[in-house]
């Protein structure tokens, strides 16, 4: 019996961490754990079939070691035979099955069959070289992903458990959850360490829809022990896991765990200096010299990383026993390292890209808002869905109440004046007299301010790409909700896509036009950011709007994004009601939808109506009319729904959350 395995594939020289030669030939490396003892002259062969199931390759492994209970053989192969996998947007998710035996005497004493791809991905947090600094890019270290030797800008979210209870997650539910990750333009989801491993078949949907999964080993905001039996135990978890999952192409990296550099060590660092060197050397203990050769020893195609968030390493040598050395606050004046995460609930701020942090890569940043009403009611009754209700106060856990204290309102009182401030600061405030209404345009509201918020960052950090930072990364957080409350997430527990996830979708596209507001100088620029590994040529004509046109009339494929900037915040802003009409083209599969008497403000289709099962993600939404503008809106049904949803489908815009009942 096979209790665990792991297939390696890896360019020939490749090492961890540090970028491969692209033209090297592959490695295949297989390592087979058994239960009983495997008989001295045991052998290894091989047989690997593309998708159709055509075998392409097969042959014996060599240099095979038996340890008894564990076999592991490796192959040369073929660098040009096999068709590469590519994340979405990149490319094609070609996949492949490997078959290893184990065999004596012509006689098969154990098979392992896994599904893999080929292909490289590194975390190249190398020093900016002289080429970068001739190109502009600030000094420092790298701190980026390249797939296939392509560097890219990685585009997500951060993934957290789907439900409380991961028993009742299904195949299902998480295929469904990850076609909303593809269709809002996303390639990568960081797996945050929340205290469970993600099963089998989150991993093999990842390889079939070429969603990237950085993954955390289980340790996250604390300080861990270092007792030898500890250690040992952390160890062998580490092992299992590297080897569970190490051959799907989706793994994009291991971590050691969550904020434990940025976080647990500062705040050492800040409350009790005279213990940090203790508290370092206990840090460094696990999750450099424990975590670190686990994955090493298991696996030369992934990069490993202590810490989410830190500054990556000051050095990296393969001959010492552990390579690396990690840089912690080693900088230099002047130079840029690492990624960063960034939460400020001060609503003054939100827009202010001054207080937007500058690195490398931005793995973690949000605001909470409020689930919408349909979703609330899921759990909910109606004489408990008003704002400041007992029971909507007691669900909202940003702050926590804080132990068993069901009764604190304080710290939940913080959490959703934060979210009110902001809403009153920059839109119109709901004013509805039914009571429902009124806490379903509040819900909506919050949304709304998040999406903004969140637009403002990714689309500042995206335009870092071609600014001396050389950003190339934005996972907000969150992807999913966990139930049916206030939190960060774009996608609520339901499945029901939040304003933020179709914003997000729109600001992922390949090809934007960004707005950036320096609120200090008052100068609004305008840049054209592509994450296309081929250049694009247009031209910018700007009046009151802005369009792209290409110019070579060659080009096979064109890229159009409108974008909004109000100089003012709509909350002083003089809409009226924008007499919003729409009509279902059952032909077109689509819904248009008319601004006939003014502006359009983050325009709104719902499905949801009195038939709260029907769960639609629309093309597009929370978008801006002009005046007298039409806009047809596809739309894909992703659960429930019955006949005759799309006559119930509405419409309204943000002036309609102050218009009467």
């Amino acid at each position: 019996m096979v209790p665990n395995s792991v297939f390696d594939i890896y360019r020939v020289g490749q090492l961890n961490n540090l970028p491969p030669n692209q033209s090297a030939d592959w490695m295949l490396n297989c390592s087979i754990d058994a239960l009983n003892a495997i008989p001295h002259g045991a052998q290894m062969n091989n047989t690997i079939a593309d998708a159709s199931g055509r075998v392409v390759s097969s042959g014996h492994l060599k240099n095979v070691t038996n340890a008894g209970d564990v076999i592991t053989g490796s192959t040369r192969l073929n660098g040009s035979g096999y068709k590469l996998w590519w994340p979405s947007g990149m490319g094609d998710q070609n996949l492949y099955s490997i078959t290893v035996n184990i065999v004596q005497r012509n006689k098969t004493l154990a098979s392992v069959t896994k599904r893999t791809g080929f292909r490289t991905i590194v975390l190249n947090m190398g020093v900016i070289n002289d080429k970068q600094l001739a190109q502009g890019i600030a000094p420092g270290n790298n701190w980026h992903f390249e797939i296939n030797g392509h560097e890219f800008y990685a585009k997500g979210s951060n993934f957290i458990p789907p439900d409380a209870f991961w028993p009742r997650v299904t195949p299902q539910r998480i295929e469904s959850l990850f076609k909303s990750v593809v269709a809002g333009n996303q390639n990568m989801l960081r797996v945050w360490a929340s205290g469970a491993y993600s099963p089998d078949f989150m991993y093999d949907l990842a390889d079939e829809m070429g969603i990237l999964l950085w993954s955390e080993f289980e340790f996250g905001d604390a300080l861990y022990p270092v007792t030898s039996d500890f250690l040992e135990n952390c160890r062998q978890e580490a092992v299992y896991q590297v080897r569970r999952i190490n051959h799907h192409p989706s793994l994009a990296l291991w971590a050691g765990g969550n904020e434990l550099e940025s976080l647990e060590l500062a705040a050492v660092n800040a409350t009790a200096p005279e213990q940090f060197d203790r508290y370092l050397h206990e840090y460094e203990t696990l999750f450099v010299k424990v975590l670190l050769p686990a994955v090493y020893a298991n696996s030369r195609s992934v990069t490993y990383m202590p810490s989410r968030t830190e500054n990556g390493y000051l050095s990296i040598n393969f001959s010492n026993p552990i390579p690396i050395v990690q840089r912690y606050n080693n900088l230099t004046k002047g130079s840029i390292y690492g990624d960063t995460d960034h939460y400020n609930y001060n609503h003054l701020d939100a827009f202010d890209l001054d207080t937007y942090p500058v690195g490398r890569f931005a793995n973690e940043f949000g605001f909470h808002s409020m689930p919408s009403v349909e979703t609330r009611k899921e759990v909910l009754s109606d004489d408990e869905l008003y704002f400041n209700s007992s029971t909507i106060m007691l669900r909202n856990h940003h702050y926590p109440a804080g132990g068993l204290r069901i009764t604190n309102y304080a710290n939940s009182s913080k959490g959703m004046a934060e979210m009110t401030l902001a809403v009153q600061q920059y839109y119109p405030a709901p004013n509805k007299t039914d009571a429902v209404a009124n806490f379903s345009s509040w819900c909506h509201a919050t949304q709304i301010f998040q999406a903004d918020f969140y637009k403002s960052q990714i689309q500042f950090y995206r335009a870092g790409s071609g600014f001396r930072e050389r950003q190339l990364g934005s996972l907000y957080w969150q992807l999913e909700d966990i139930w049916q409350d206030p939190t960060w997430a774009g996608i609520e527990y339901s499945g029901r896509w939040k304003v933020l996830h179709n914003v997000a979708k729109d600001i992922y596209q390949p090809v934007i036009l960004t707005p950036l507001y320096n609120k200090t100088s008052g100068m609004l620029s305008l840049y054209a950011v592509s994450d296309l590994w081929t250049e694009i040529k247009g031209v910018l004509v700007a009046n009151l709007t802005a369009t792209g046109t290409p110019i070579n009339g060659n080009a096979t494929k064109s890229y159009k994004h409108t974008n909004t900037f109000t100089p003012t915040p709509l909350a002083s802003a003089a809409l009226v009601n924008p007499g919003l009409r729409i009509r279902h083209d059952k032909d077109r599969h689509t819904f248009e939808v008319t601004a006939e008497k003014g502006v359009s403000a983050w325009t709104w289709l719902s499905a949801a109506g009195k038939d709260s099962s029907v769960i639609v993600a629309f093309d597009e939404n929370a978008f801006f009319l002009k005046r007298g503008e039409k806009k047809a809106v596809g739309y894909t049904v992703l659960s429930g729904g019955s006949d005759g949803w799309e006559d119930r489908v509405t419409v309204k815009s943000i002036c309609d959350d102050t218009l009467p009942d």
